[in-house]
């Protein structure tokens, strides 16, 4: 578990503008899911962000969100907001784990739809631990 120490400089991992474009579509659980909280961001996206309740919270909560997945994530090479944008907007071509360096599952992906939806959809899940797992092996 990690600990904060405001003397410790953690690397920016994750980015509050990109938080706040995903926050307009936030009914959708989508920049929970990018600030690495899954189960909310699945809540959200099956209530419409608590009927709106929660999506208007989450405005304020979103400097919060961004500083915990900046001390859980690892920083490196690989750059979450750009796999959150491939994976957002070209998901079912697999684009985003070709840019991980996956290119076996990116070119199943294109071939199947993104493993017909599903697999984009565990992906949603899980972008940031893969991100931070591809990070940790190149250093």
């Amino acid at each position: 578990m990690n600990t904060y120490h405001p003397d410790v400089q953690r690397p920016d991992t994750h980015s509050k503008a990109i938080g706040y474009l995903l926050w307009i579509l936030g009914f959708t659980g989508a920049h929970r899911f990018y600030f690495g909280k899954p189960v909310t961001g699945t809540i959200w996206f099956l209530t419409f962000g608590l009927l709106g309740i929660g999506w208007l919270i989450d405005l304020f909560l979103i400097p919060a969100m961004d500083r915990e997945a900046d001390l859980r994530f690892t920083a490196g090479e690989t750059d979450y907001n750009v796999a959150w944008i491939l994976l957002t907007f070209l998901g079912v071509l697999g684009v985003h784990r070709m840019y991980q360096g996956k290119w076996i599952t990116g070119i199943i992906y294109l071939l199947t739809g993104g493993l017909f939806f599903v697999g984009v959809l565990y992906d949603f899940w899980t972008l940031n631990d893969q991100v931070s797992m591809c990070n940790a092996k190149r250093r």
